[in-house]
């Protein structure tokens, strides 16, 4: 019954991150990237902070200058521009997909600087998984465009983020992290704007609607996926990561009129089998190795 409870928290915490991209890349259509950026960081960082204050927890700790701690701020930073970027001026469908390879990246970064011992089969679903990736992206033919390079990026971003989170100092609460994540996006984005020449744009009421929404959404997103953690057994939710590229998929077809390809479709089932066989592979190693 709690595995049933966190899948369906998982699913929906999925959800909830397919409508704040939705909703990001409708404002994409009125907004510069550089300006979309920079008010989700302020914003998500206000309210992880008002959390913070509430829970009696403090803002920034000494431990937030150590290394780990610092190379997962990068990461975010990097992953983040790269992934809303990729929102904003490429399908949200295949976006969604390239994203869902980052597991493997973490796969696979663990074993080239984690020292964690990767079988072989492993290593074949994750370069399965990055033929899937291929396989969206098509380099050196017809269909290729460089603006999909930039979920790649967030790819590599976001995994750079989770494998240093293996090396936080237990004391740094996560909440602690994402307020520091996000924090760090505000200044980066008006860095970006400010040397790019990119003006600020007026937000109309409705995008102002978008990105109220889009934080809300965003949080109770975020706790869905602690909450699904803890409620059931990790080895059983993660897999229900993977609905995002559902809910991806639908939108794009339904809301953005896109028309993803065979390829695409293609290289969107290799990347999640690839990432569903690792995660069960990893289940099976820990279970014998117990």
């Amino acid at each position: 019954m709690d595995n049933l409870r966190g899948a369906t928290l998982m699913v929906l915490a999925m959800f909830g991150f397919a409508i704040e991209d939705m909703l990001i890349k409708l404002m994409a259509e009125a907004l510069p990237v550089g300006q979309i950026v920079g008010m989700l960081g302020i914003g998500s960082a206000v309210l992880i902070g008002g959390i913070l204050i509430a829970q009696g927890q403090p803002l920034f700790t000494r431990a937030m200058w150590s290394g780990p701690i610092l190379l997962r701020a990068l990461g975010e930073l990097i992953g983040t521009l790269g992934f809303v970027t990729a929102i904003a001026l490429t399908p949200l469908s295949s976006a969604s997909a390239i994203l869902q390879a980052t597991p493997l990246f973490v796969t696979l970064g663990a074993a080239l600087f984690l020292q964690e011992k990767v079988g072989w089969r492993r290593w074949m679903a994750i370069l399965v998984g990055f033929f899937g990736v291929m396989l969206i992206i098509r380099p050196g033919t017809d269909g290729f465009s460089w603006l999909s390079l930039f979920a790649v990026q967030g790819v590599i971003g976001l995994g750079l983020r989770d494998l240093a989170t293996r090396r936080v100092p237990r004391e740094t609460s996560t909440l602690q992290l994402s307020f520091l994540g996000f924090l760090v996006l505000f200044p980066t984005a008006a860095i970006m704007m400010a040397v790019s020449g990119t003006p600020l744009a007026a937000l109309s009421g409705q995008n102002w609607l978008y990105y109220t929404v889009a934080l809300i959404i965003g949080v109770f997103a975020y706790y869905g996926i602690v909450a699904a953690m803890r409620v059931g057994e990790i080895s059983f939710v993660t897999p229900f990561r993977y609905s995002r590229i559902l809910f991806a998929l639908v939108i794009g077809v339904g809301v953005f009129d896109e028309n993803p390809d065979a390829l695409t479709l293609a290289g969107a089932a290799i990347i999640v089998a690839s990432g569903l066989y690792t995660l069960w592979r990893e289940r099976n190693v820990r279970a014998n190795s117990a």
